[in-house]
């Protein structure tokens, strides 16, 4: 089990419940998308994970270990919803800076063929400040392709990417998949249902519905129909 969040509960301040006793797991070789309405916990629960946010109770481990743990950290890469990033390096420095943070060797020609796929072929070597809210959203992207992090979380990160790109990101999301697995917060249903093989729907802090893609297909048509009739009513 390579993401394990068990029982977990939080709160930002005292007498109040954000997440209560949510259990959600992800296995390797899986994209899960984690769905709900806005004040539902998606970002919350993320950042618990991410150990930007300290829990209440309960537990979580990525690969075997403790979130609070470096193995954790060393094993999984946020992309967050901001687009928050040192504007004192270039593209291609950001991209080189996150593989020694996480220890591993760079494929330098793979990285190449990312700007290119994405666009940015002439845009690596500038300042990120310089780039456009999208850029840098692909400039994320380009990294969790290139690191293939054990567990790849990505929190709304494609919002304001171009189609074509966006496009080409359904394979390179899955793809990373075949060595970790990927949780993937999304709005675009479009999207999730190119991209992931599991469904789990918050609510209220609660995880009301977890069911592989399939079954979402079979017995509601799709994503959309699922959350209309779960979160809405028959009459949504």
């Amino acid at each position: 089990m390579l993401l394990n969040i068990s029982h977990v509960s939080f709160g930002y301040i005292p007498n109040t419940t954000v997440l209560q006793d949510l259990s959600l797991n992800v296995d390797a070789g899986e994209v899960v998308g984690l769905i709900g309405p806005n004040g539902s916990g998606k970002s919350t629960l993320i950042k618990c994970v991410a150990d930007l946010l300290a829990i209440r109770s309960g537990q979580i481990t990525i690969d075997f270990h403790p979130h609070t743990s470096v193995s954790a950290k060393s094993s999984m890469l946020l992309l967050a919803s901001n687009d928050d990033m040192p504007e004192f390096l270039t593209g291609s420095e950001f991209v080189h800076l996150i593989h020694r943070m996480h220890g591993k060797e760079i494929d330098t020609g793979f990285v190449q063929q990312l700007f290119e796929r994405y666009a940015m072929k002439y845009r690596k070597d500038s300042l990120i400040e310089d780039y456009s809210h999208g850029m840098r959203k692909k400039l994320q992207l380009i990294t969790a392709i290139s690191l293939r992090p054990r567990l790849t979380i990505i929190d709304e990160t494609l919002n304001g990417v171009d189609l074509d790109s966006l496009y080409r990101s359904e394979h390179d999301i899955r793809s990373l998949s075949e060595t970790g697995g990927v949780l993937v917060c999304s709005h675009d249903f479009r999207f999730l249902e190119a991209v992931v093989n599991r469904v789990a729907i918050l609510q209220d802090g609660e995880l009301v519905h977890d069911s592989p893609l399939g079954e979402v297909r079979s017995a509601y048509g799709s994503i959309d129909s699922l959350t209309r009739k779960l979160l809405f009513g028959p009459r949504a």
